[in-house]
């Protein structure tokens, strides 16, 4: 049998497998040890075993948990919910203003996930209900939710962009300083969009009266307690990076000290004073604290000062102590964040163990070559136009797989294909995940469309829901036409960055 015949029949194996109910890892992880077996013999089950120690030895995948604990504590301790507050008292007073904000709200969550899972849940819980209660079309709101979500697997960072750079054998790090445009990109689309649409069909997304923003003016019942020890930690820390007076590691050590005995103290009224103010101003500051996350986590992973593994533990502590601070963490939360932090990340590693196995294999058939040669020299189709098929088989692939599922079958074959072809594989994770978020949102059978179903009341029916993707949808696919025809898009930042 021809290397070419080995190869599809494995590819056939595979999906016969995942057509059965079995999880993703176990059916790809399968059939690239029995066909390394029956290749090479005993010998072959050596391939998987490498695969396992190359997964082991990988250090960014510490990146992996830390990002994921970070993600859980933000959401499990509610942090999200003021969010969502702050953009409903300050957009409220706009036609689509609500909705405008929840896009905004969802870029803040990708950027403290990594999850389109979590901004969906959130989405579907806080959002959803008060945008209809408020009088907006629901397929309107069905749709700016679902589009929100999708953004968690492109913004920083990203767990589906870690999975493709193991795969891919690409630094994370400038993987996810490729999705920061794009993904913001695409936030602004929806908004211009939903904003224009909101002032032709102003019924679609009325603005909040004057009467429904009163108790926003009055003072409110719970102050901002404003913390000296933090405070001066936020001023101290970069004075002693910027004036070279100490290295960024012992400077960051210096802050989680002070991090640590800002807990301490917090319940000492020598230590804070609390700030009495209109309710609206005061949840303001709530949209300070992620951005504020967000910058102590990348600020030092950009200039260079942490690794991108130190950079994650930084995230993860800093998101803890904010919730302590906040005095959100308790029990139940830390529970819950770690062992959903720990499900999660097992499911990733079992997965990224079973795709590297497998593309072993694959490799070692030269399958990549002759599909090559398939492409190029007997269908004669230009590069262009085979980017383009590949990423027509995502669409497709996505109406009944989700992300990390398409991923995984196709990388073996699509990531070393696609340089040889000479294009960017930094430049290609983010067309692949843009194209991913695409087929989250394809009827008939899209992920994110069943699982706005099963959160959504019941007078929101699936034929709204698929309706009310289709706009979206087309906003997605311009997005990825830009990037594709100016790939400095989503380039230019980590060029500018490593470059630097």
């Amino acid at each position: 049998m021809s290397y070419e015949w080995i190869a599809i029949v494995m590819f056939a194996g595979m999906m016969v497998m995942l057509m059965t109910g079995q999880r993703v890892f176990g059916a790809i992880g399968f059939v690239g040890a029995v066909a390394g077996m029956l290749l090479w013999g005993t010998g072959g089950v050596e391939i998987p075993f490498s695969a396992a120690m190359k997964l082991m030895k990988w250090y960014p995948l510490l990146t992996l948990p830390m990002f994921i604990f970070m993600g859980y504590v933000l959401s499990e301790s509610k942090i999200a919910d003021d969010l969502y507050r702050m953009f409903h008292v300050w957009m409220g007073p706009v036609k689509g203003g609500l909705a405008i904000g929840t896009i905004g709200l969802m870029v803040l969550i990708s950027a403290m996930n990594g999850l389109s899972v979590a901004g969906m849940a959130i989405g579907a819980t806080i959002a959803l209900p008060e945008l209809l209660r408020r009088g907006y079309d629901k397929i309107l709101v069905t749709g700016t939710i679902q589009a929100g979500s999708s953004l968690g697997i492109l913004v920083p960072p990203s767990v589906v962009l870690v999975l493709y750079a193991m795969i891919a054998r690409q630094p994370v790090g400038q993987l996810w300083l490729a999705g920061v445009i794009p993904g913001l990109l695409m936030a602004t689309m929806f908004i211009i969009y939903i904003y224009v649409r909101a002032r032709m069909q102003p019924h679609l997304g009325p603005a909040m009266h004057d009467e429904d923003l009163a108790e926003y003016e009055q003072v409110t019942d719970h102050p901002l307690r404003l913390n000296y020890i933090v405070l001066g930690a936020l001023v101290l820390v970069p004075l002693l990076i910027l004036t070279g007076a100490m290295e960024a590691k012992p400077a960051l050590g210096v802050a989680l000290a002070l991090g640590l005995l800002s807990f301490l103290t917090r319940k000492n009224a020598l230590f804070y004073k609390d700030l009495f103010m209109k309710e609206k101003y005061r949840l303001l500051f709530s949209g300070v604290l992620p951005l504020a996350i967000f910058a102590a986590m990348m600020v030092p992973f950009v200039n260079g000062w942490t690794s991108l593994v130190e950079s994650s533990a930084i995230g993860a502590m800093t998101a803890f102590l904010a919730a302590v601070l906040k005095g959100r963490m308790n029990k139940d939360v830390f529970e819950t964040s770690v062992r959903s932090t720990l499900g999660i990340s097992c499911m990733f590693m079992w997965i990224i163990l079973a795709a590297l196995a497998f593309g072993a294999i694959f490799d070692g058939l030269g399958a990549v070559k002759a599909i090559e040669d398939l492409f190029t020299t007997k269908l004669g189709l230009s590069p262009w136009m085979i980017l383009i098929l590949m990423q027509l088989s995502f669409i497709i692939m996505g109406t009944f797989l989700d992300d990390t599922a398409m991923l995984v079958i196709v990388a073996p074959l699509y990531v070393p294909l696609v340089g040889a072809l000479g294009f960017d594989l930094i430049w290609y994770g983010v067309l692949y995940t843009i194209t991913t978020q695409i087929a989250y949102m394809t009827p008939p059978f899209g992920y994110n469309l069943f699982l706005m179903r099963a959160m959504a009341p019941p007078e929101i029916g699936l034929k709204d829901i698929y309706v009310s993707i289709i706009p979206f949808a087309a906003v997605m696919v311009l997005a990825l036409a830009l990037i594709m025809m100016f790939p400095q898009i989503a380039l230019w930042l980590p060029e500018y960055v490593y470059g630097k």
